[in-house]
């Protein structure tokens, strides 16, 4: 049986609650790193069977949207975005065809859940205790799951994430082992000012890294070559939500991108 199939005729809410029973496993056995900076490896991040549905449930091209930031600034030269995503958030995963939903739900609401949350924060305790002060646990982390797809021509350059971002997730989904060349490489800014790789993720099945947001924590991606089809990938950010401006800039942001989706999935819908 098709594994999204399997997913679709059991209970979702017994699929939530083990996902992220799973998640959270993985996250208190990630080996931990220390150079270039704080970082934890991730392995055996979801279910196998939650992950054999994700690849199935892929969302089609039309599906994605563009991304916001730093990825937009890189575009094929003859145009097109080269990277795109899809917020897993209800109000997005809606729009997506009924045979693709039931796994995309499971897996968003565990994203967003508070166990995965305290989870990844207690294991990234130093690097937020290190920004925040010893009131870290108490300071609000809004989570923001999504699904990004980027295909050949996509690079991202050296830097540290914005401030606004507390802890910075991302979780691989290639189908075999065939491109972890395309990992995440982190780096050491050196005394002039030029940068120093010093470790890079392997993009492997169902792996990720995840790191506690600070000045040092310098990231980038190579440009992706002709030999991969898509690079895909959940980032899962939490953004710093510990005053009223923030807490409601967050939701305003979300709030924004709801009202982009319905229309887009308006204007599909009467085009269709």
């Amino acid at each position: 049986m098709p594994a999204v199939a399997a997913i679709s005729r059991t209970s979702r809410r017994e699929d939530v609650a083990r996902t992220i029973e799973h998640v959270v496993a993985a996250i208190e056995a990630a080996e931990e790193g220390r150079e270039p900076f704080r970082h934890l490896r991730i392995t055996g991040v979801f279910p196998p069977d939650i992950y054999a549905a994700m690849l199935e449930a892929m969302p089609a091209k039309d599906d994605y949207r563009r991304m916001s930031g730093r990825a937009r600034e890189s575009r094929r030269s003859g145009g097109g975005d080269v990277r795109t995503k899809l917020d897993l958030l209800p109000e997005a995963i809606r729009q997506l065809r009924p045979e693709k939903r039931p796994v995309w739900e499971i897996v968003g609401e565990a994203l967003r859940s508070k166990p995965v949350r305290d989870a990844w924060m207690r294991r990234l305790a130093p690097g937020l205790e290190r920004r925040f002060g010893a009131g870290h646990p108490k300071v609000g982390m809004y989570p923001v799951p999504i699904l990004t797809r980027d295909v050949p021509g996509y690079r991202i350059g050296v830097h540290p994430d914005t401030r606004y971002k507390g802890m910075t997730i991302q979780l691989y989904l290639p189908r075999d082992r065939s491109i972890e060349h395309v990992g995440t490489v982190f780096h050491e800014r050196n005394a002039d000012g030029s940068y120093r790789e010093v470790t890079r993720m392997r993009f492997a099945p169902n792996t990720g890294y995840a790191f506690a947001v600070g000045t040092d924590t310098y990231h980038s991606v190579d440009t992706v070559g002709p030999e991969v089809r898509t690079r895909d990938s959940i980032l899962l950010t939490y953004f710093v939500d510990n005053s009223l401006l923030r807490k409601l800039h967050n939701r305003g942001k979300r709030f924004g991108n709801f009202v982009l989706t319905e229309a887009r999935g308006i204007a599909r819908r009467v085009a269709g």
